[in-house]
């Protein structure tokens, strides 16, 4: 006769999602653990006229241009140095590879589905499709992201136009 605990103590995988976290402006932010490709020092970008400020340009990654959005511009917040400690994490969403830049990143985190709460309203002025919840993992509260939401519509259409 097998003993095997009882349903209710044994936390399904499927219950649970991984993120890599990153600094950005002084908050915590996550992503998927699916959707990232690599993280990379930070490199000289090859600039592309006629693009948004938070389009830093492309790079050649194995043969693969690689459009380089810094998230600091493209959320509005200050701008930052780019220096050795600079980090880009490579993103895989859909089809496309993309490179974001971060101020750091922190660690990979599983979260169960009761730490990630929903997104508030935050009216009409607010653009938070992107927002999937906020995670709570030792006291610390994370932004998670869906990065496919983040980088679909027309912003992500200029980026499309600017390396073909």
């Amino acid at each position: 006769m097998s003993t095997s605990p009882p349903a209710s103590s044994v936390l399904d995988g499927a219950d649970t999602q991984q993120f890599l976290t990153f600094k950005l402006a002084g908050e915590e932010y996550g992503v998927g653990i699916l959707t990232v490709q690599e993280i990379r020092g930070w490199s000289r970008v090859t600039k592309v006229p006629h693009t948004p400020d938070w389009l830093l340009g492309v790079i050649n990654l194995r043969g693969v241009v690689v459009p380089i959005i810094d998230l600091r511009l493209k959320f509005n917040f200050a701008n930052a140095e780019y220096n050795e400690f600079t980090v880009v994490i490579i993103l895989t969403v859909a089809t496309r590879v993309v490179g974001v830049v971060v101020d750091g990143v922190s660690d990979v985190i599983t979260l169960a589905a009761a730490q990630i709460k929903p997104a508030p309203s935050l009216g009409t002025g607010a653009d938070t499709r992107h927002i999937i919840g906020f995670g709570t993992l030792d006291e610390r509260m994370r932004i998670l992201m869906d990065v496919e939401k983040l980088m679909a519509g027309a912003d992500m259409g200029l980026v499309d136009e600017a390396i073909h």
